[in-house]
């Protein structure tokens, strides 16, 4: 059973994540030759002042600069 984890940062579309479940189930069938029915997708979300690149926060909290 392929499990394939994704994070990336809240603010998409419901549309636009279950998009991207699909095109990524498509992708891990098609490799290698899973069964569609086993193939699990987790998608976590994370707020982007819990991001950080290069140190600096995708977002700054509320009362720091």
């Amino acid at each position: 059973m392929p499990i394939v984890e994704i994070t990336l940062l809240e603010g998409r579309s419901p549309q636009k994540k279950v998009a991207l479940m699909r095109k990524v189930t498509d992708a891990v069938v098609e490799a290698i030759d899973a069964p569609r029915d086993s193939v699990r997708v987790i998608l976590r979300e994370i707020p982007p002042e819990h991001f950080a690149a290069g140190g600096e926060p995708k977002k700054m909290p509320d009362g720091v600069e």
